[in-house]
């Protein structure tokens, strides 16, 4: 009898209800979960956990990078169902961030959670939206105005953002240390086709001159710039390194309009400059690798639901 009681004692004994936590001590130990558990397993056990997981400090980032693996229906990523889903979570954690979120790492957001994003973020350092086809001059020239902070900025395949864009972000972010605006692989769209909506794949920009001058003439300290298949000329290439005396590092990964003798020309006056040349021969199965990398090891439905949101 003794034993059954010391033994139903420990069961409800001090420590065992989770409900008896304080918020503090709750919130450390959220902070402990991976974005994931927290959106698909804290906050569904009850409110007081979901009150929790809103906390502030929980906040600072927002980052589905990690999530978006090379997936057989990677195809619906180009819905409006799954940009809805994707500005919505964003709209969330800007909320309860409550001015604190600093980076933001996503794809296939759209204007309507990046201009509600740069109203509320004023200390946003990191953005990157990889794959955004509705994110415009519009948010990108509010971010520009209202996140001065900004030191990283991932435009990648974002083809309705144009050179003056860049030339704002130029002006008003003088931190910004990092900038990739890498186009997708035009020289083999194959990769792309039946994934990508063929009318964005012919919407890829094409006057990469002028994205060269609006970064060679508004981001003096920038140390790191990618911009993969750019159709930039000698010329831009030239702007580029006049104009950022600073940059370590250069990816020309595509770009088919530069020989090595124009580069080495262009680059010379910049000291300790790491560049990746253009290679012409660039298989799919390389491409792929590089692209997305250890991603794909991630739960497929994971990388696809968005949270279930």
């Amino acid at each position: 009898m003794d034993t059954k009681e010391g033994e139903e004692e420990s069961d409800s004994g001090p420590g065992t209800d989770w409900a008896d936590l304080t918020q503090e001590c709750l919130t450390n130990v959220l902070s402990r979960l991976t974005l994931e558990h927290r959106w698909r397993g804290a906050m569904l056990v009850c409110k007081p956990w979901l009150q929790a997981c809103k906390d502030a400090s929980l906040h600072s980032a927002f980052d589905l990078e990690p999530h978006f693996g090379l997936a057989i229906d990677s195809a619906r990523w180009w819905t409006p169902e799954f940009e809805r889903k994707i500005d919505s979570m964003l709209q969330s954690i800007v909320v309860w961030s409550d001015g604190s979120l600093s980076e933001i790492r996503t794809r296939h957001c759209s204007d309507r959670s990046l201009l509600f994003a740069a109203a509320r973020c004023p200390s946003l350092q990191v953005l990157s939206i990889k794959s955004c086809p509705n994110a415009t001059d519009i948010s990108i020239s509010k971010i520009a105005v209202q996140c001065t902070n900004l030191r990283e900025l991932d435009i990648s395949y974002c083809y309705e953002v144009s050179h003056e864009s860049l030339v704002l972000i130029g002006r008003n972010c003088p931190n910004l240390k990092v900038l990739k605006r890498n186009l997708m692989n035009w020289l083999d769209p194959s990769e792309h086709v039946g994934v990508v909506p063929n009318e964005y794949l012919n919407a890829c920009p094409q006057d990469g001159d002028s994205e060269a001058a609006a970064i060679g003439n508004s981001m003096p300290y920038l140390e790191q710039l990618e911009i993969q298949f750019s159709k930039l000329s000698v010329r831009g290439l030239t702007l580029i390194c006049e104009g950022c005396p600073n940059l370590k590092y250069l990816d020309l990964s595509g770009c088919m309009n530069l020989t090595s003798r124009d580069i080495a020309k262009a680059s010379l006056g910049v000291k300790d400059l790491e560049i990746k040349k253009p290679n012409f021969y660039i298989p799919r199965s390389a491409f792929h690798t590089e692209r997305y990398g250890h991603w794909s090891l991630y739960d497929e439905r994971f990388q696809t639901d968005a949270f279930r949101i």
